[in-house]
């Protein structure tokens, strides 16, 4: 059987023009041209912003008469009011589209800002969990670059903020807002540093872990899934100890993408948890999620029977129980490096309580696959503050 060479540049259609291949970021001009986008704003999240691509970028667009500018304004969890700020960037620059590019705060910031930036509505109108606004001005067109290989949101216009009066993590979006075109360039991948290539790539692995586990019957996410998982499991230990090996970068860019559509399916308590924990003590979503993953598998174990060996043939390369993929996932995280507790990146004991009842208003709860009272979340987030493997 031949491998796939991920050198290779390919065109998809599915859900979303997607463009992937090593420097395709350099098609960016003529993807604005095509689309008549002539005053496009890259939004990006503050650590993004002086990246050397990112002044390529400019300088392209710039050379193709595409007057672009960056608001950059979007912290590693993006706040409400970054995003209202951006809309304010937006109207008085007089843009006419948006370039979300960074991981998945950029990204996140981008998208939200896109809801909002040619309306008068307020963000959490957009709430996921609310029926759609129907009378809307027309969205600006959206062009998705992601720079890691975790997020895997570019695909859609779903976006995680959060609200400062309420402390909570919440996804925000609108199904009439999808990007034109997603650009994924493994060539953006390859400078990531080592401890985030490791946390966004256990990001990528905890999607498609969960939205695979998911109990719907939703075929072709669950396909998408487990072929993001198989790319995922055979890269991510590979681009982590060899961070040039561009077929690893790009096999994991495109794992990333697969379980990032996958879960549209659904998620469950690993980011139910991992986003209030992220809004209450600003931690790396990613890197969250890696530490929780455990004891939630442990929680969901009787009812994910089922799924273990599919999952395990994925990611592993061969058939196991639960004990088994319970020890190749720790095995994962150990290698990676991943701290073995909450406590170890700045979470404390006093606040399990109200991370518990946050969490358990999260959309990705309602999907878990075994219900949780506030009890049982208070249960987890305080075995995983303490030992979460």
């Amino acid at each position: 059987m031949n491998k796939i060479n991920f050198l290779d540049s390919v065109d998809w259609s599915f859900p979303v023009p997607i463009s992937y291949g090593p420097n395709r970021i350099n098609e960016l001009p003529e993807i604005c041209k095509t689309n008549n986008l002539g005053r496009p704003l890259l939004v990006t999240d503050k650590s993004s912003k002086d990246l050397p691509f990112m002044k390529k970028i400019l300088q392209d667009l710039n050379r193709y008469s595409i007057k672009s500018d960056i608001f950059s304004d979007i912290s590693p969890n993006p706040i409400d009011d970054e995003i209202y700020n951006g809309r304010s960037f937006y109207k008085e620059g007089k843009y006419d589209s948006i370039i979300a590019i960074g991981g998945g705060s950029g990204m996140d910031g981008g998208k939200a800002i896109s809801l909002i930036a040619n309306n008068s509505e307020n963000l959490w109108d957009f709430e996921y969990e609310k029926s759609p606004i129907n009378k809307l001005s027309s969205f600006p067109p959206l062009i998705c670059i992601p720079t890691t290989a975790g997020t895997g949101a570019e695909t859609e216009s779903t976006a995680m903020v959060t609200n400062s009066e309420l402390g909570m993590k919440l996804c925000v979006w609108h199904p009439k807002q999808k990007p034109i075109t997603a650009l994924l360039d493994p060539c953006l991948t390859v400078s990531l540093p080592k401890n985030l290539t490791a946390w966004t790539g256990t990001d990528a692995l905890v999607h498609g872990i969960e939205a695979f586990c998911v109990n719907s019957l939703y075929s072709v996410a669950d396909g998408m899934a487990l072929q993001g998982l198989n790319l995922i499991g055979n890269n991510l230990l590979e681009v982590y100890k060899n961070p040039d090996n561009l077929n690893a970068r790009g096999a994991m860019l495109i794992g990333s993408c697969l379980t990032g559509i996958s879960f549209l399916k659904g998620l469950g308590l690993v980011h139910a948890i991992s986003h209030m924990v992220g809004a209450v003590y600003d931690t790396q979503h990613g890197l969250t999620n890696a530490v929780i993953l455990p004891q939630v598998l442990n929680f969901n174990k009787n009812e994910i029977q089922s799924k273990i060996n599919s999952m395990n043939f994925a990611i592993f390369n061969e058939p196991g129980n639960f004990d088994n993929f319970y020890s190749n996932i720790t095995q994962i995280l150990d290698t990676l490096d991943i701290p073995d507790n909450l406590e170890k990146i700045g979470v404390k004991d006093n606040k399990i309580t109200e991370l518990a009842k946050k969490s358990s208003k999260d959309s990705a709860a309602f999907t878990n696959p075994k219900k949780a009272s506030i009890q049982d979340l208070e249960k987890i987030i305080k075995k995983t503050i303490k030992k979460a493997r």
